[in-house]
């Protein structure tokens, strides 16, 4: 009877499985897994371990789209934390005698129609969206991929009742969602819009999240994991999640302007946000019915909204094409 092959890597001997060759390729394979997380990966110039992650960054710094979009979010970050960096007065303080007043000294976007400075209202009016944003996107993505990447891998009824769950919530217009669920809210605050937010937008990232696991757990370091008696949280967090994210993160980092948008849009129609909390809608909203006489009270938000949404959708184009192997 031939003695079994005992292969070396890194020194070390692996006992062979009796299994034939390709067996014991698959052992090894998973044990070197084990001590990699993220799955396998290639070697820089350098010899260095290179993934998928690194490669990704590696590009986006020569990605002139992802620098630009890049400076232009950092830079609204920054207002929305400290707004009073480039913006003195209170966006609150009004005074009805300089009511649709163009641009003066010390105040280079006019007055809105309630004598408030538009310079200080749009600056201020970044924190409100950058906040709705983020946060909505943060839990819209948690929920989603929770849900949907545990249906992806356990499959069964859990996936089926979930697929039937997410086409009722598909099946509802956000707008019109957002009319009847909003309308009795009475809050000024931005939770119940974020809460809508989430509630009607994680079917899209669960569907994503489900996909990439369900292509993820087919591969073969996954299933030589399994033959190794890897247990199914071990498998979730430390070989299908780094391998499967990547396309949620695409999807979530363009959805973050498109809630920007929706937030803009539902203040607008009155359902949104409400004063006395500042807002690109709700400026927008309240300029729309003087814009022949004060059209500066509708440019300066509008700009500002239409310009930020567009880094974040550039943003995620970068980061997609970053991402994708395809693309390569």
């Amino acid at each position: 009877m031939p003695e079994p092959i005992e292969p070396f890597e890194e020194g070390r001997a692996i006992a062979a499985t009796g299994g034939g060759g390709a067996a014991d390729l698959a052992m090894a394979e998973a044990e070197t897994l084990e001590k990699t997380p993220g799955g396998p990966r290639g070697t820089g110039p350098e010899g260095k371990a290179r993934s998928l992650w690194s490669d990704a960054w590696r590009d986006l710094r020569r990605n002139p789209v992802f620098i630009v979009s890049g400076l232009i979010i950092l830079f609204l970050v920054v207002i929305s934390l400290w707004p009073s960096l480039i913006a003195s007065g209170d966006p609150l303080d009004c005074d009805l005698s300089k009511a649709q007043e163009g641009s003066q000294p010390g105040h280079p976007f006019g007055f809105n129609g309630q004598g408030c400075d538009v310079y200080t209202r749009t600056v201020y009016g970044a924190r409100t969206s950058v906040t709705v944003g983020v946060l909505a996107t943060l839990g819209v993505a948690l929920l989603g991929s929770v849900l949907g990447g545990l249906a992806g891998f356990f499959g069964g009824a859990w996936d089926g009742i979930l697929s039937r769950i997410t086409d009722v919530f598909f099946a509802i217009p956000v707008v019109l969602g957002g009319l009847v669920l909003l309308s009795v809210v009475t809050s000024s605050t931005v939770w119940p819009v974020i809460g809508f937010m989430v509630l009607l937008g994680w079917p899209q990232i669960s569907r994503i999240a489900r996909g990439s696991v369900i292509t993820a757990k087919q591969n073969d370091y996954v299933q030589a994991a399994r033959a190794l008696g890897a247990s199914n949280s071990r498998m979730l967090l430390r070989h299908i999640t780094p391998n499967a994210v990547a396309p949620v993160i695409v999807v979530a980092t363009i959805a973050l302007g498109t809630y920007i948008a929706l937030e803009a849009t539902l203040s607008y129609l009155g359902v949104g946000l409400k004063p006395p909390t500042v807002s690109w809608g709700i400026d927008i909203s309240s300029a729309s019915q003087y814009v022949r006489n004060a059209p500066h009270m509708l440019l300066w938000p509008a700009g500002a909204l239409a310009i930020t949404v567009l880094a974040f959708i550039m943003l995620g184009d970068a980061v997609r094409d970053a991402l994708d192997p395809k693309l390569r």
